[in-house]
This record gives C-alpha cells, structure tokens and sequence, in this order.
C-alpha cells in the first residue's frame, strides 16, 4: 500500500465519486481507478460498489480502510504541524465553520483580530448551514465549528460562547408588535417565513410541534436557512420569521423590523464552538479559541 493510493481512496470514500475525486487530487480518473485497483488486488476484496453510473460507496471492508485512512490523514497533519511548530517555522492552517449570520456578525472582529497577530497561519472560513457545520466538524473537515448547541451531539466537545434569545421578527408597525406577551394562536394565524425542514434549525420542529398539540392550522409562505434574507422579505411585508439573537448587537437596528421576545413559547439556547474529541490543538489554534472566549 502507497501514500498516493491511500489519499487516492480517501477522497473517492469521501466524494463518493470517482471523477470528483480524481479532480480533487489532480490525477486522472484513470489513473484513480488503476491505483485503488491495485489496494483491492493487494488486500484481495472490493472496496467499493458502484450505485448507477457516477456514484460510488462503502463495503464493509471499504468502511474498515476508511477509518484508517482517516485516523492516518489526521495524525500525519498533526505532525507536520507539530514538527513545524518545534523547528520554528512559522506555517499552519486553520479552518472555521459557521453559519452566515454567525460570520457576518460575531466573528468579523476576531478574524481582524486573528489575522493581524498570526499573518502566516492559512485561514478558511466557511459559511454553512447549523446541520453541514456540524458534519464537517464530525468528519474531521474544519478545525472548528460554530453552531447552537442543541444540534450538536454528544460525541463532540463544544464550549458555550454566546447566549441567545429566541425572537419574532415582523416588520416595524406590525399588530403583533403591540402585544406584551404574543400568543401561539396569533402567530400560527400570520404567513410564516421558515428554515427548510432539514436544516438543522430546532425551533422550526419546536413550533410545529407546538401548533400541532393545539391544532393549529398555519400556513409557510418562504423557506430559508438564511435569517438575513428572511428579515428582507419580513420588511416587505411577506410575512414574520424566526430569529436568535444576541441580545445587545445592533443585528437588526437599522433595519424597518420588530424583534419580539419569544422566551415564554421557546428556550433561549447558546451558540457554542465545537471540535472532535480526539483534536489537539497547536498553540496557534489554542490561541485562536482564547481570543473567540474572551472578547
């Protein structure tokens, strides 16, 4: 078994493609297909099983390969990191993922921050949904992942960084923006801009539930993970959304819309930073969580 090869069926297993991974790895697919060919004729059974004419996945001995792969990939840049670390080289990488509103508000000064202290250390940020945030993270793709830390599973360490209310949010001057505490019943009766069902977002499945235990009929006229865009179509008018928020950043202050508290209907939850179990962190990266903490 090569190096070559095995980075070669790691990124097949993980892109579940043959043509993909070859372009990630910058080899043709022919050359992809000789080298994992010869790791099946070496360890004498199939790796992979095709699923129509693009796709691939997993056998079982596939999945065994894997997660050696995987333990290895992740133990080799480490050491690069480790070594570089001990010789002084100043080299390294660090990649974050978090949702858009999460990196368009909170994150911007630490990055400024981060990036003025430590020019040499190759920064990728992503933006994601909740759900992919935490799939990266569990897969060893990112260092980091931000999300709120009733989607994060058990498996991963998280830390809590931010406490965050739930809201309504309605344009400036809507009715339910008069009333001290708004109930169930009215917001079930106005046009409900929500996150996809499989976005990762709690508190739609939350209200659902919620409605449905009262029998409450409602209508959604918009999906969207994203509370940026949602909050442009509530100024229009289209209907009211859903929102955490930081309680004191001026998130939504120059804009024509009401945040309504929602404390009494849903829990306030946290954003927290997540990481996998077995990570260990350089000192650039130690330091990069010292600075999210403690501003």
């Amino acid at each position: 078994m090569e190096w070559q090869q095995l980075i070669g069926f790691y990124n097949t297993a993980k892109l579940k493609s043959f043509t993909r991974a070859a372009e990630a790895t910058y080899r043709t697919q022919s050359a992809l297909t000789q080298q994992i060919k010869s790791l099946e004729e070496e360890f004498a059974c199939r790796f992979f099983e095709r699923i129509g004419k693009r796709r691939v996945v997993l056998t079982p001995a596939g999945e065994r390969l894997f997660r050696f792969a995987e333990s290895l990939l992740l133990d080799y840049r480490r050491l690069r990191e480790d070594i570089a670390e001990h010789i002084g080289l100043k080299r390294g990488s660090l990649r974050v993922a978090a949702p858009f509103t999460t990196l368009y508000h909170l994150l911007p000064d630490v990055i400024r921050r981060y990036s003025r202290e430590f020019p040499w250390v190759e920064l990728c940020l992503l933006d994601r949904p909740q759900a992919e945030v935490v799939a990266l993270v569990k897969n060893g793709d990112v260092d980091f992942g931000i999300a709120l830390e009733g989607i994060i599973p058990p498996q991963l360490n998280k830390r809590r960084w931010k406490k965050v209310e739930p809201v309504l949010l309605t344009r400036k001057g809507h009715p339910l923006s008069k009333e001290k505490k708004v109930s169930l019943e009215k917001i079930a009766g106005c046009p409900l801009i929500l996150p996809p069902k499989n976005s990762g977002v709690s508190h739609r499945a939350r209200l659902e539930e919620l409605f449905r235990r009262r029998n409450l009929d409602y209508s959604v006229v918009m999906e969207s993970s994203n509370v940026e865009l949602s909050s442009l179509y509530v100024e229009m008018g289209l209907g009211v959304s859903f929102a955490s928020i930081v309680r004191g950043l001026p998130v939504f202050k120059k804009r024509k819309l009401e945040c309504i508290s929602l404390c009494h209907i849903l829990n306030a939850e946290y954003i927290c930073a997540a990481a996998r179990k077995d990570k260990q962190l350089t000192a650039y990266q130690k330091y990069f969580m010292d600075m999210l903490f403690s501003g």
